[in-house]
C-alpha cells in the first residue's frame, strides 16, 4: 500500500458526491467507511506517495501534487449501493511503469550533488476510466546524491499498456545546480508493472435509502518484470 490514498465516488450523471483522503499515519488507513444512498455508482481509488492529495476530478482525470508521478496503484469500477449494509473488498492495480537508472563508474565526481531526470512521451495525469496517462506531460524529477546510491527510479503513466519516453535528459548538478555531466537517451521502452532498467558508465570513468459500506484495501508490490538494457 502506498503512503496516501484518495478516494472519490461518482453519481449517474457523473457528479462527484463522496471523497476521502487518508494519509498511512491515519488511524484506520485503507479502511474506509461510507454512508450513500442505493443506487448505482463509479467508485476511483487512487494510492499513491505523493506530498499531497491528488484531485480526482472525474472518472478520466486524475492529477498529483506538482504533477509529480509516484508509484501509484488504481481502482475503477461500479458501485452498486443498496439498503443492505456492505462490505467490500478491492485490489487496486499498478498505474505506472518504472524507469531505473544504474550507474556503474568506478566513482561519482564529489561535486555532484544531485540528478535531474527531464523526459517527454508519456503523462503525469491518469485516466482510472481508461487505466492509463491521458495527456502529453514533461516531467522533471530531481534525485538527490549519497554516498554509496547509484540506482535512481522515476515513474510515468504509459497512454497505452506499452509506450515510450521519447526523450530522457539525465543531468548531474553540483550544489549550486551547475551542470556536471548531461546524458539524453531517446525512444525508451516503457511497459505499465514493468520496469526499464538502463545500466551503464554515466560519468566516463568505469436513490432514498441509505447503507454503510466499508472497503479495505490491498495491492500487490511486486512488478510484473524487468527489463534490461545497457548504455
Amino acid at each position: 500500500m502506498r503512503s496516501r490514498l484518495n478516494i472519490a465516488i461518482f453519481d449517474a450523471d457523473g457528479t462527484k458526491v463522496k471523497t476521502v483522503a487518508q494519509k498511512e499515519s491515519d488511524a484506520g488507513y485503507g479502511t474506509v467507511a461510507l454512508t450513500l444512498a442505493a443506487g448505482t455508482y463509479q467508485l476511483v481509488v487512487i494510492a499513491h506517495n505523493g506530498e499531497g492529495s491528488a484531485t480526482i476530478t472525474s472518472t478520466e482525470k486524475v492529477t498529483f501534487p506538482n504533477n509529480k508521478v509516484t508509484d501509484t496503484f488504481y481502482y475503477f469500477g461500479d458501485l452498486v449501493v443498496t439498503s443492505e449494509v456492505q462490505s467490500y473488498d478491492l485490489t487496486l492495480t499498478r498505474a505506472v511503469a518504472m524507469f531505473r537508472l544504474v550507474l556503474t563508474d568506478d566513482e561519482m565526481p564529489s561535486n555532484v550533488a544531485k540528478l535531474k531526470f527531464y523526459y517527454l512521451g508519456c503523462s503525469s495525469t491518469f485516466s482510472p476510466k481508461d487505466g492509463c496517462g491521458c495527456v502529453n506531460s514533461k516531467q522533471t524529477e530531481i534525485r538527490a546524491v549519497a554516498d554509496g546510491v547509484t540506482t535512481f527510479d522515476i515513474f510515468t503513466l504509459p497512454h497505452t499498456e506499452e509506450d515510450v519516453l521519447t526523450k530522457l535528459t539525465v543531468t548531474a548538478l553540483d550544489a549550486n545546480d551547475n551542470t556536471v555531466k548531461e546524458r539524453i537517451f531517446e525512444n525508451i521502452p516503457v511497459t505499465r508493472n514493468q520496469i526499464t532498467r538502463y545500466t551503464g558508465v554515466f560519468f566516463g570513468s568505469g436513490g432514498g435509502q441509505t447503507s454503510d459500506g466499508t472497503f479495505r484495501l490491498t495491492a500487490d508490490p511486486d512488478w510484473d518484470s524487468v527489463n534490461g538494457y545497457t548504455f
